[in-house]
Order: C-alpha cells, then structure tokens, then sequence
C-alpha cells in the first residue's frame, strides 16, 4: 500500500514538473512510476503526443532527471529519495494501436443457439 502511494506521489509531482519546464509543443504524461523493492529507484513511464516527438521529449527528460529528483526534495516526505529514470508507456501505446484496429472491425451478430434438446 505504502508503495502504491509513493508511486502516485511521483506521478503527480513528474506531471507538475513537466507542465511547468517542458515546452507546450509537446504533451508529455506521466502514467505510471515504479519503484525498486529497496525504494532506491524508480522508473516513470510516459505517454508523448504527437508520437514523433517521442524522442525529443524523452531526450528532454532524461536531461531533467536530477533537476527533477531536486525539485521532489524541497517537495515530498519519502524516507528514500529514489533516483529517477524515464522511458516510454509502450502499454499505452498498444493499448491505443488496438484501439484504432478494432474501431474498423465489424463484428457480426451472435447467432442463436440451436436447440439441442427439442421439446418432443
């Protein structure tokens, strides 16, 4: 539970800190942050739009890391202060790719089932 409140922690001061340093070309999200059982590191993933932009914004917040991890000092009450990493939500990603697949799938109607056993 402790960890579940930690990582929500993270995501929202990593959303804070995007919106105020990052540039307005560019919507980065913070998804989801996990956090090694020794608390010592933790992984943000991201979500970036438009997806060409990908690499410019993670380029950009693995420049930020440790101003970000300096911002979450003067900020937060963790016991260990983890070291920050950034990289792709490839989960959304998928998750949206199929989206898009199954909105033009046409999916036809369930037949009604024979009855096996007719009434005699």
């Amino acid at each position: 539970m402790r960890e579940n409140k930690a990582e929500s922690l993270i995501v929202e001061l990593a959303a804070k800190y995007i919106a105020r340093e990052a540039g307005r070309s560019t919507l980065i999200t913070p998804m989801r942050a996990d956090i090694s059982p020794d608390r010592k590191n933790a992984t943000i993933y991201v979500s970036v739009f438009p997806d060409a932009q990908s690499d410019h914004a993670l380029a950009f917040l693995k420049r930020h890391k440790d101003l970000f991890r300096n911002s979450m000092k003067g900020t937060t009450r963790l016991a260990v202060l983890p070291y920050i990493t950034f990289e792709l939500d490839y989960g959304e990603r998928n998750r949206q790719h199929l989206e898009e697949i199954t909105r033009g799938l046409v999916i036809p109607e369930a037949e009604e089932p024979e009855d096996s056993n007719p009434e005699a």
